[in-house]
């Protein structure tokens, strides 16, 4: 049985708080980057404070559904990264309470905010994107000589079309006008020509002004009555200043929503699900008509008309005809008609093709428009479930709270899912891809990496440990850190000096003697490097040897020392002969060429390296015996000269045995 707990309530308090902070910062930002597309159409044109407040009001009402999956990522990261940075989460886990267990209230509240989201969608959503449209191109009604463009006529102004080559948006002026005022005859037609004009909205919202300088009035003076048009009278003025009123009603009126309500944006998913029937009968009835059309085209016969069925046009067309002797038998002027005639029939053919095919290409597009919004509405909506596994196991795997890492992990999270969903809305819509796969692949790709994510959290995963893949990069490039040792604060036992220097004289005697028996400079055998096992043993033990004399030096006080030590290189014993462990590793990596060229060249800038470390490390050896000299009884030289140091050579005599039985 559900039992909500204390933990429950706790985890939920964290959770609203933020979620409620977050979602109303990504909502401010989704209407500052919607708002933007429409800032045009807003400044200057004089709108009321409730005009402006609709505005802002149905497109948040339009973005809800958006902005709830990205407050859920960003809060759910923040939430269990506080509690993973303040080792809430450790102490739940040491509670013996799993991941999973803790997630239990935000499931549920994730879940109805994906119903929460349905909702907006198929019922909030529809009505608020009517009323936006509708309200924008009233807007858009709204002072129009602030819409008229550069180098286009303009026809937003009734019974009249406007030309301007050039505005000035500082001063309102106007250059290079050209307006043709057009009604239903010749009467009133006329075309004004200006060098320059201002326009402006008169007191009562009902005209515009414009006035005009320095041009030409042409204008026809009777109706096209006359048998002869080219006899219609026509009047020329030439002004420096002219006044024109034009009839504009200017004030705020609602549009007409009969396209807009068509808009499958504007309708919920059993209106589109009735729709799209209806659409698809519309659309298959159309292409029945092309076809009948067509067949009674190319198949026609004198006798066939259009009430003559199918099976008679596909009658026609077994017509056995030999048109070429028809043709052949005409005379020249008869000949160069028919292939008029036939060209002109071809281009209207091929005219009339191109029409039925954009206006079939409309249907259908119309069509995928009412699935895509369909699908939609599922997609968004569980996104939000989606998210809340992705943000809630990664905050618990970061241990990051606060406003930093998680913000850059949530943006890089919604970049891939805006690329994957924008692009699959686009492949859908322009019939690229299919509807169902372009608009449910964010979905299909988000989901076994919410499923993966969660299962890395729930089992303590370092999945996300900046270290480990800093190590790992580091490896793979050969790239390595520098030995920092430093002086302790408390030493328990302080080095033995003598047998320190015993071990460096002879770890630089074992150096010399591998230079010379191996030949770091030459290139090794690719056969032997990707194909046959073979562990270099004396690198091994020497930098083994070396490590235990530094970790004893460590212990001395003596600052030179340690300044020695730090110059010691950190040597890899494997990388010069063979790239992996493993030994299929390296054989899929010498037959695959491109990657074991580079493992090969990567294995012989090892080879120089190590060449390199070893003169490093016989240098440094030597500068340690020196340093240890000034203090100490001379280093031994021998086995034989640790006689006169009874503890020293005890010591000895028990590593080297321990060494001949390795």
């Amino acid at each position: 049985m559900f039992r909500i707990k204390k933990l429950d309530i706790f985890i939920t308090k964290q959770f609203a708080l933020l979620f409620v902070g977050t979602f109303f910062i990504c909502q401010f930002v989704l209407m500052m980057q919607f708002l933007w597309r429409y800032v045009d159409d807003l400044i200057g044109k004089g709108l009321t404070v409730d005009v402006m407040a609709q505005f802002l009001w149905y497109m948040g009402l339009m973005l809800m559904p958006q902005a709830f999956p990205l407050a859920i990522l960003l809060s759910s990261l923040i939430t269990f990264g506080n509690l993973g940075e303040s080792s809430e989460l450790t102490a739940i886990k040491a509670a013996g309470i799993s991941l999973i267990q803790t997630f239990r209230p935000l499931v549920v509240i994730a879940f109805l905010m994906t119903l929460v989201s349905f909702y907006f969608q198929n019922v909030i959503g529809p009505q608020a994107n009517q009323s936006f449209y509708q309200l924008l191109l009233g807007m858009k009604q709204k002072s129009p000589e602030l819409e008229i463009p550069e180098g286009r006529f303009y026809s937003g102004i009734p019974g009249s079309n406007i030309y301007v080559q050039k505005k000035d948006l500082k001063t309102g002026m106007l250059y290079g006008i050209m307006i043709y005022r057009m009604t239903g005859s010749y009467e009133d037609a006329a075309i004004i020509l200006a060098d320059s004009g201002m326009m402006q909205s008169t007191a009562e919202k009902k005209h515009l002004l414009l006035n005009l300088y320095s041009g030409e009035w042409f204008e026809n003076m009777r109706s096209q009555d006359l048998a002869n048009s080219a006899a219609v009278p026509y009047r020329r003025e030439t002004f420096s200043s002219k006044k024109i009123l034009l009839d504009f009603d200017g004030e705020f009126n609602m549009a007409d929503v009969a396209d807009i309500a068509g808009d499958a944006r504007a309708k919920g998913l059993n209106k589109i699900l009735h729709d799209i029937d209806s659409i698809k009968e519309y659309n298959d009835s159309v292409g029945r008509a092309f076809y009948a059309e067509a067949m009674r085209y190319n198949f026609r016969r004198p006798h066939l008309e259009k009430k003559d069925s199918l099976k008679s046009i596909q009658e026609a067309a077994s017509d056995k005809t030999n048109y070429d002797s028809i043709f052949s038998r005409l005379n020249n002027n008869d000949k160069q008609v028919a292939y008029r005639n036939a060209l002109n029939n071809m281009q209207m053919q091929m005219s009339d093709v191109e029409f039925k095919g954009d206006y079939a290409e409309a249907l259908h597009r119309r069509t995928r428009t009412h699935q895509i919004e369909a699908i939609k509405k599922f997609t968004l909506s569980l996104t939000c479930l989606i998210f809340f596994f992705i943000g809630a196991p990664l905050g618990a795997i970061i241990r990051k709270g606060g406003l930093g890492v998680p913000v850059i992990v949530s943006v890089l999270v919604f970049i891939i899912y805006y690329i994957l969903d924008n692009t699959g809305y686009r492949m859908a819509r322009e019939d690229e891809w299919t509807v169902g796969f372009g608009m449910s692949i964010s979905t299909v790709v988000l989901t076994p990496v919410a499923a993966f994510f969660t299962y890395k959290a729930n089992n303590d995963s370092v999945v996300f440990n900046i270290d480990l893949y800093k190590n790992l990069a580091m490896k793979i490039l050969g790239m390595r850190t520098r030995r920092h040792i430093f002086r302790k604060e408390v030493i328990i036992e302080d080095p033995i000096y003598a047998l320190d220097s015993y071990y460096l004289l002879q770890i630089s005697k074992e150096i010399k003697q591998y230079s010379k028996e191996h030949k770091l400079l030459y290139l090794p055998n690719p056969i032997h490097v990707f194909f046959r096992p073979g562990d270099d043993q004396t690198i091994e033990h020497i930098i083994a040897e070396l490590e235990d004399a530094i970790d004893d030096l460590s212990n001395t006080k003596d600052s030179q020392i340690l300044s020695y030590l730090n110059h010691y290189p950190i040597v890899a014993t494997h990388a010069h002969t063979r790239p992996f462990r493993r030994k299929w590793l390296n054989i899929i990596t010498g037959l695959v060429l491109p990657l074991g060229i580079f493992f090969y060249l990567r294995m012989c800038r090892f080879r120089l390296r190590l060449r390199k470390d070893l003169n490093r490390i016989l240098e440094v050896n030597g500068w340690i015996v020196e340093r240890v000299a000034d203090f100490a009884p001379p280093a031994p030289r021998s086995f034989d000269d640790l006689k006169d140091m009874p503890f020293v050579y005890e010591l000895v005599r028990e590593y080297e045995a321990k060494k001949r039985k390795d």
